[in-house]
């Protein structure tokens, strides 16, 4: 047997689903509308998606990208990002006689009618999430008296109730599936009465995502998954590959970051995408790994995905018209 013949072919496994969820598609759909109804400049506080190709694209188009309500110039058009907003943050746009447009995805909609439910039953509410990320924020500008973060199954520990008797648990959309388990389960032993949430808070998409990189994960000894770093629901593909037996995971958000020193004895790539992540991005990354002799790339999907959202209401009102 000479040197070559024992390698194995080299391949790329293709996780489906992968990419752009409907609540992601929304926002920037709405972006993009927004700007043919009405010409630039549109002001969008945050970024719409936490991806840097839309937002740099976005820009090029003429949104105008803020960190706070403040810094929107009175009476234009401000778009809310698909992360969502605290209700005071609505309050300072109707100050700022701005009019807005709310592209919160639904799902996270959800989550906040959860909370103020729940703060409204008087209940103590752990909320699962990342300390600072743009949904938590929003979440807690629901209930700020009433809702108690919990990063994680390690800072369980430090949270305090008014009565253990009256406690629910909620998440943030885009965590790790099994992480939330684990911390939930942590908070169930230390509050016994703790309710769960009516309906899961992960929304289908990080779960769905997870579960085919889990699969792949398997069979790759290095996942590249595309996002930016500070998107939550990509961070977790990371983590969750190297979790279900990938030997390496990375997150580029370009396929230029790519090192070749990370194939060093790789013969299954294995390669997904955040749920903000355009498909564009994930073709350029199959195409760099074509020319350094990955060019069998097959899709492995785990499930298939048909959900799809309307545009927000402020907007499909004068697209009517």
């Amino acid at each position: 047997m000479g040197g070559m013949s024992t390698t194995t072919a080299r391949r790329v496994l293709l996780a489906a689903p992968r990419g752009y969820c409907a609540g992601v598609d929304r926002a920037v759909i709405a972006v993009e509308k927004a700007l043919e109804q009405y010409g630039a400049p549109i002001y969008v506080r945050k970024e719409i998606v936490h991806n840097k190709y839309v937002v740099q694209t976005l820009e090029k188009k003429g949104a105008i990208f803020v960190d706070e309500t403040e810094e929107v110039p009175e009476d234009s058009i401000v778009v809310f990002s698909a992360h969502g907003v605290a209700p005071v943050v609505h309050e300072e746009a109707a100050d700022r006689r701005l009019r807005s447009i709310d592209a919160t995805c639904p799902l996270v909609t959800k989550v906040h009618r959860e909370a103020v439910r729940f703060a409204d039953e008087d209940y103590d509410i752990l909320l699962i999430g990342h300390e600072g990320h743009e949904e938590v924020v929003g979440t807690m500008g629901e209930a700020p008296e009433r809702i108690h973060l919990v990063d994680g199954p390690e800072d369980v520990a430090n949270v305090k109730v008014r009565d253990p008797e009256k406690v629910v648990w909620l998440s943030q959309t885009t965590l790790s599936v099994d992480e939330t388990k684990e911390t939930a389960a942590a908070l169930k032993e230390r509050f016994p009465h703790m309710i769960d949430p009516p309906s899961d808070d992960i929304c289908y998409a990080t779960q769905n995502r997870q579960q085919a990189v889990k699969e792949i994960a398997k069979e790759a000894e290095l996942v590249i998954v595309v996002g930016s770093r500070n998107s939550s629901n990509s961070k977790r593909l990371v983590e969750v590959a190297k979790e279900n037996g990938s030997r390496d995971a990375r997150l580029v958000d370009f396929a230029d970051e790519i090192d070749e020193a990370w194939l060093e004895g790789v013969s299954t790539v294995g390669l997904t995408s955040g749920a903000s992540v355009p498909e564009i991005l994930v073709q350029g990354v199959v195409e760099w790994l074509a020319e350094r002799g990955y060019a069998d790339v097959s899709v492995h999907t785990s499930t298939e995905e048909h959900i799809q959202f309307s545009l927000p209401k402020e907007l499909r009102r004068d697209l009517r018209s």
